[in-house]
C-alpha cells in the first residue's frame, strides 16, 4: 500500500473551487468576444498561461492550464480544465485545483500529467509560497506535488502532500514545473532550477513508486551565461530518418539576450536535439533553436498519445495592458502541434490532422500572379479561417509579398509575408491599431531557398496568427488585434510579381468553449 506524504491544509478546497468559479462566471458575464478565439483554448474568463497535465485518459483528451480566476493579470495560480472526445469540439470542465495547503497557498503552480502502471492518472505540479507571505520581495519557496484523478473523466483531483522539497541552500528561489516519464522500468521526474550562482539548469529524480524521489543528477547545465532559469522543461525521445532514437530537450529560456532573429522575446522556448543515456546528462547535437519564431509563444508542453508527440503552446502577451486585458480574459494556447524529425534531422511542428476536421467551407481560387504594388481581396470578412498559400519561388520576382489579414477599413492589418530581401517568411505588425507592433521572422534554409515553392499554412482567429512554414519547418505565433468593422484578408506584392501556384481558404467552426 502506497505510503502519501503528510501536508497541511490551510483552506478548504472545495469552497476555493467554489469561489474560483463564481470569479471566472463573473468575468465571463462581462467579457468581451471581439478578440476572443473562436477555434483556440482559452478560459470563459481570467488571466491564463502555461498548459498543464495534458494528456489522453479513458478515451479523452485533456487540457490543464494555469489560471487566475479573479482578474486578467497574473495572480494566484488555480489550475483550470478543458477537454474532449475528439481534440476537436472541446467541453468545459471545473476548474481542477486551487491554493489550499501549506505548500502551495500562493500559487498550484505548472506540471505535467501521467498514467501509473495500475491505469491511475497522476499529476505532478509545483506547489509555491512566497517566503514573506506577500510577494517576491524575499524570493520564493517552491517544491514538486502530486495529485491523484479521483473519477474516470479527470474532473475531481485529490491533493497527496509534497514529494520532493526544494535544497534551498543550492537554489535561487526558482525550483518549478515538473515532467514525469518512465523510461527502463524507472520513473523520472525532471524539473527546471535557478542554482544559487543564478545558472539555469534541469535536474532529474528517479523513482520506483511514484512518491519517494532521489535526485539523480543534472540532466542539462544551459551554457549560457544570461540564462538564469529554465521553465517548463520537457524531455522525449524521436526517430530520426534513420531510425535512431535522438532526444529532444525543451525550455524556456529566462534571460536569453537578443541577437539577430534570435530571442527576440522576453523569454524564449527552443530546443536542442542529442542524446542521452539514465544517470548520464544530456548530450546536446545541436545549438538551442526557437519552437516558434513568433512575437508569442511561451511554456509548451507535449505528450505522448496513439504514437504521436502533441505538443501545446501558451500565446504569452509577455507585457502587462495587452489589449485583450480590458475585456474579461487574458491568454489563449496555440493549436495543437504534432512533433516529428524532418528529413532535415531537426523538429518539425504541424497542426495536428483533427483539425482539419474545424474546416466548414472551402474556397479554392484561382491561381493567377499578383503584379507589382498590386493587392487583391481574397475574402471580405474572414474571422476565423485557414488559408493555405504556395508560393512559386521561380517566377515570385517580388522583394516582399504575401497575406494581409485582419485588414480593417481604417487601414490596419498584420501582414504575413515572403521577404526576398532577407530570406524569411516574417509576420510584420507595422500597421496594427493596438497592441504590440514589429515584427517576427522565421529565416529560412539554404536548402528552402532552393525550392520551387514556398508553402505557408496561416491559421486566423478573432485575435491571433499562427504561421505554419514549409510543413512545419518554422512556425510564427502572434497576437493580432483587429480594429472595428470587416476583416478582410489580401494579396499584396511589393515591387515586383507575386507568382502563386495554389491559394485556398477554408472558414473554421468553433472548437466549442464561447
Amino acid at each position: 500500500m502506497t505510503t502519501y506524504p503528510v501536508y497541511s491544509p490551510i483552506r478548504n478546497h472545495a469552497e476555493e473551487l467554489a469561489k474560483a468559479e463564481a470569479g471566472v462566471d463573473q468575468l465571463d458575464l462581462e467579457r468581451v468576444d471581439r478578440w476572443y478565439p473562436k477555434f483556440h483554448i482559452a478560459s470563459n474568463g481570467g488571466w491564463i498561461n502555461d498548459p498543464n497535465g495534458l494528456c489522453r485518459y479513458k478515451g479523452r483528451w485533456h487540457v490543464y492550464y494555469q489560471l487566475h480566476p479573479y482578474g486578467t493579470q497574473w495572480g494566484p495560480m488555480h489550475w483550470g480544465h478543458v477537454s474532449s472526445a475528439d481534440m476537436v469540439s472541446w467541453r468545459r470542465d471545473p476548474i481542477a485545483m486551487a491554493p489550499s495547503l501549506e505548500e502551495d497557498k500562493d500559487g498550484v503552480f505548472s506540471g505535467s500529467a501521467v498514467v501509473d502502471d495500475q491505469g491511475k492518472l497522476r499529476f505532478y505540479y509545483t506547489g509555491h509560497r512566497w517566503n514573506n507571505g506577500r510577494n517576491d520581495a524575499d524570493g520564493q519557496w517552491q517544491v514538486q506535488m502530486l495529485a491523484d484523478a479521483i473519477d474516470d473523466d479527470a474532473i475531481k483531483l485529490e491533493k497527496r502532500g509534497m514529494v520532493i522539497d526544494c535544497p534551498r541552500e543550492k537554489v535561487d528561489s526558482h525550483f518549478r514545473d515538473p515532467k514525469v516519464w518512465k523510461q527502463d522500468g524507472v520513473w523520472h521526474l525532471i524539473h527546471g532550477v535557478s542554482t544559487a550562482d543564478h545558472r539555469g539548469q534541469i535536474w532529474d529524480y528517479t523513482s520506483k513508486d511514484m512518491v519517494n524521489w532521489t535526485f539523480q543528477n543534472v540532466l542539462f547545465d544551459d551554457p549560457n551565461p544570461d540564462v538564469f532559469m529554465l521553465e517548463c522543461p520537457d524531455f522525449f525521445p524521436l526517430k530520426d530518418k534513420n531510425g535512431d532514437t535522438k532526444w529532444v530537450i525543451v525550455f524556456s529560456a529566462m534571460g536569453s539576450k537578443a541577437k539577430g532573429y534570435m530571442n527576440r522575446n522576453e523569454n524564449n522556448a527552443g530546443y536542442m536535439i542529442g542524446t542521452w543515456k539514465p544517470g548520464e546528462a544530456f548530450k546536446p547535437e545541436t545549438e538551442f533553436r526557437l519552437l516558434d519564431c513568433g512575437a508569442n509563444y511561451y511554456a509548451p508542453q507535449s505528450f505522448e498519445a496513439d504514437g504521436r508527440r502533441i505538443m501545446y503552446g501558451w500565446m504569452s502577451p509577455f507585457s502587462e495592458n495587452a489589449p485583450m486585458q480590458s475585456d474579461g480574459w487574458c491568454g489563449q494556447m496555440t493549436l495543437p502541434r504534432e512533433c516529428y524529425l524532418g528529413e532535415d534531422d531537426d523538429l518539425h511542428t504541424v497542426p495536428v490532422p483533427e483539425i482539419d476536421k474545424l474546416r466548414i467551407n472551402t474556397f479554392e481560387h484561382v491561381a493567377r500572379p499578383i503584379e507589382a504594388n498590386e493587392e487583391t481581396l481574397i475574402d471580405e470578412d474572414a474571422e476565423a479561417v485557414e488559408i493555405e498559400l504556395n508560393i512559386d519561388l521561380k517566377d515570385t520576382t517580388a522583394e516582399r509579398a504575401g497575406l494581409k489579414v485582419h485588414a480593417t477599413p481604417d487601414g490596419s492589418c498584420t501582414y504575413v509575408a515572403y521577404d526576398a530581401q532577407a530570406a524569411t517568411v516574417v509576420v510584420d505588425r507595422l500597421a496594427a491599431a493596438r497592441g504590440d507592433r514589429g515584427y517576427r521572422a522565421a529565416r529560412l534554409t539554404d536548402e528552402e531557398l532552393s525550392a520551387d515553392e514556398l508553402k505557408l499554412r496561416v491559421y486566423v482567429d478573432r485575435g491571433s496568427v499562427e504561421v505554419y512554414v514549409n510543413d512545419g519547418r518554422h512556425v510564427l505565433s502572434s497576437y493580432s488585434y483587429p480594429s472595428e468593422g470587416k476583416r478582410a484578408v489580401k494579396l499584396s506584392a511589393e515591387s515586383g510579381v507575386l507568382a502563386v501556384n495554389k491559394l485556398t481558404l477554408h472558414d473554421m467552426k468553433s472548437i466549442g468553449l464561447e
